[in-house]
Parts: structure tokens; sequence; C-alpha cells
């Protein structure tokens, strides 16, 4: 047989950095992967500015981490870097860096220092016009004397990355970058991206990923974790944390799963905490699944289609969590803000998300009556408590008794369950114990 002869085809530099900027992010997951970066790094202060100025307004992002070398900062822009990635970084495809920020610029500038004794900094741009203009994979070499001041300062007294974002075509409007109009939607874009960050990145900013805690600034205010799970909420039940192996062709991992249901309105310390944990999507979008990859938080809300949103579920939310070396079962996207719950895994997590489903609806509709009768001088039902595993005797009881609550549920028929479930608890206590049933 005749050994195949092939031919190099080199794709279009101009066609494919435009199409790449279309990728899927919005501008707080594109700050939110540079920042990734950052972490890798090993930063222990990030600082985000969106600094306006007309035509000339650019976002810049600086940390404190370890730098890069001129090999690696031109690495760092190539289309598909070839670097490795090591179990728990949280880079992925090698995209990151470019595809997130000419999703919001035209023109990308990073300078970067390693070395703490020698201060020479390296610098380098990707600039779209220069790419399309010469349908080739250029980059270009800066000086010191190429960058806004503000970067300068980060890199004068140790090593770091600043990456500067130039030609904001995609965030400002091109006919009056000027104008008030162009402002305001900076400042919104701020106030959205510091809430996006102090979300996906909490764990990082309350110090629960091995000690380490960092710092990220907005425009020099200081971004507050916004944990999902409301840990300082004395009212707040956790059910016990589970752990699933998945095996998937010849890839295999561990996935942790952790259940809360949060308190009521009436139970919350404080109804600004309340409020401020309904979160970005308010409470019944919030309710479902928070994923997290390597402690990273890439999606949040909704229960990834094992069962749908309910106004009486709405105080039930669990972590997913699963390391780098299951993102190939998970399908992470580029952006990082999407995750697909493989078959085998949606199967074992039905059972638990129902009995926390029903456990919250419990909680909240217990609420609900005891607000109905309370000028009435009723009884308040009290709280679900749940006190660890069943005994193994009782644990065929168990199983029938979560069999119907989550029927009922999907019936549409819980709150006359609720009803059977006081009968026999008046009745036959012992039974509706077993059950679970009773209040």
């Amino acid at each position: 047989m005749t050994p195949p002869k092939f031919e190099s085809i080199t794709p279009s530099a101009a066609r494919l950095t435009e199409s790449l900027r279309d990728i899927g992010y919005d501008f707080p997951a594109a700050v939110a992967d540079l920042v990734d970066n950052s972490v890798s790094a090993g930063a222990e202060h990030v600082d985000v500015f969106i600094e306006f100025d007309g035509p000339e307004s650019y976002v810049l992002i600086a940390d404190d981490g370890a730098g890069m070398s001129e090999s690696l900062l031109t690495e760092a822009l190539r289309y598909g870097s070839r670097r490795d990635y090591e179990r728990g970084e949280l880079g992925r495809y090698g995209l990151g860096l470019k595809t997130a920020s000419l999703s919001q610029c035209r023109a990308v500038t990073v300078a970067t220092r390693r070395s703490v004794k020698v201060p020479r900094l390296y610098v380098r741009s990707l600039d779209l016009d220069v790419v399309v203009e010469a349908d080739q994979w250029l980059v270009m070499k800066l000086g010191r004397g190429d960058l806004p001041q503000r970067a300068l300062t980060y890199l004068t007294e140790g090593s770091g990355t600043v990456v500067i974002w130039d030609k904001l075509d995609r965030i400002l409007p091109e006919n009056r970058p000027e104008g008030g109009w162009a402002r305001r939607r900076l400042d919104a874009l701020a106030k959205r991206t510091a809430a996006h960050l102090g979300m996906v990145f909490h764990r990082f900013l309350e110090g629960t990923t091995g000690g380490r805690r960092l710092v990220i600034t907005m425009n020099g205010e200081k971004i507050e974790p916004w944990n999902p799970f409301a840990p300082h909420e004395p009212a707040r039940k956790e059910l016990p944390s589970l752990r699933f192996e998945v095996t998937v062709g010849s890839i295999s991992g561990t996935v942790r799963m952790n259940r809360f249901v949060l308190p009521a309105r009436e139970h919350f310390s404080s109804q600004e905490q309340f409020d401020r944990l309904s979160g970005p999507l308010k409470w019944n979008r919030q309710q479902g699944l928070y994923i997290y990859r390597a402690d990273r938080l890439v999606q949040w809300g909704g229960w990834n289609g094992i069962r749908g949103i309910d106004e009486h579920t709405k105080l039930a939310r669990a972590s997913l969590d699963f390391d780098t070396d299951l993102d190939g079962v998970f399908n992470i996207n580029v952006a990082k803000v999407r995750v697909a719950v493989p078959v085998q895994l949606r199967q074992m997590l039905e059972r638990p998300i129902n009995e926390l489903c029903s456990r919250a609806d419990e909680a909240y509709r217990k609420t609900s009556r005891a607000a109905d009768t309370g000028s009435q001088g009723a009884r308040v039902p009290r709280q679900a408590v749940w006190r660890g595993p069943e005994p193994p005797e009782t644990a065929a009881m168990k199983d029938a008794g979560l069999a119907l609550r989550a029927a009922s549920m999907q019936a549409g028929e819980y709150a006359a369950l609720l009803r059977i479930a006081a009968v026999l608890e008046a009745e036959a206590p012992a039974v509706a114990q077993g059950l679970g049933l009773s209040t």
C-alpha cells in the first residue's frame, strides 16, 4: 500500500480569531477566567480596574503571582497553549487568556515580571487589527513606555502579571464611547463583575482552600465572598455529606455532595442577610446544584434536569465537587460556566436530591402554616431535624417514606400527604416515625 501523503492546512488567522470572540463569555465570566490564571500563579492579591476614559477606556487585571519568563509569556498568547496543566489547576484548554480577553476587546496586552531581584519586564500585545491585516498569528513586543502608569506601579516592587484590555469594542458604544451612557455601563459592569467574582471564588476569598486566602478588589474596593449555603446562619440545616465514585470509560474519580436547607425568612438572622442570600438569580432560581471544579464554582442554580424549580423547595441548595481529573466526564466548556452531569451520576443523585427537596418543602410549609395560625396561638410545628442514618431495621420503611414524599411532590399532592401523615401520627406514631413522616 502506498503511504498517504499529507498537506499542511494553516487556518486563516483573521477569520479564526474573529470567530473565537463568540465562544460564550460575558464580561464577568471573561474577567473570572483571567483570575483563574492569577490563582494558578499563586497570587494572594488580584486587583481589577475598569477605567473610563472615553475611547481610551481600558480594563486592567493585576496580580502578585509568580509571573512568567519571556518564553512562557509568548506561549501564553498562543491559541491552544502547549503547556501542561497539573491536577487541581483552574486552567483547562490553553485558550482562556486569549478567548476571554478578545471576547470583550480587540487588543490585549500582558506585562509580567518573574524575578523579585531583577526589575525586568516582558511585555507582549495581541491586537486583532494587526492579525486581521496580516492574516498571521502575530504578537507585538512592547516596552515599559507602552504601558499605563497604573500597570508599571504594580510591577515595580515584585513579581506578578498585569493584563490590559484596550479597544473595548464589545463594551463601549462605537458612536459615542465618551458619553454618559458609556460611563454608566462601565459602572454597572463593575458591580456585576464584583458580585460574580465574590460568588465563583468565594472559597478562595474565605480561605477554605488549603489555608491560602485570596483578596480580590474591584476599583480599589475589596470584594466580599458570597457563600450560597449561609454557613453563619444558626437555623440552617445540613444533611449528611455523600461521596460517589464515577467511572466513564478510562476516567474515574470521586464526586462529593453536601446538602443544605436554608432558613425561611422568619428564621434568618436579619432581613438584610435574607435578601443577600437570595443571590443574583433570586430565591427560586438560586435553588438547586452548585457545581465546583477544584473549589471554583462553575455552575449554579437549577437541578440539571433531575427535577424542576418549585417555590416550595426554594430553600434547598446542594454542592457538587469534582477535581480536574473528571473534566472529561463533566464536559466543562471553554468559558467554564457550564458542565454536563454524566448520566451515571444523575441516577445516583436522584434520591438524595428528592430527600433534600422534601425536607426543604416541609420547612417551607411549616413556616407558612405557623404564619397562618400564629395569631390564634396554635402550636407551631417544630423544624425537621436530621438525626443521622436510620438503624438498619428501619431502612426499608425510611425508603418507603421517601418514595411517598417524592411521588406526592411530583403529583402535586404533597399537602394531602401531610394531612395523611398527621392522622397517621395520631393513630400509629411508630409507623409515622418509621416512615419519616412524623412532625
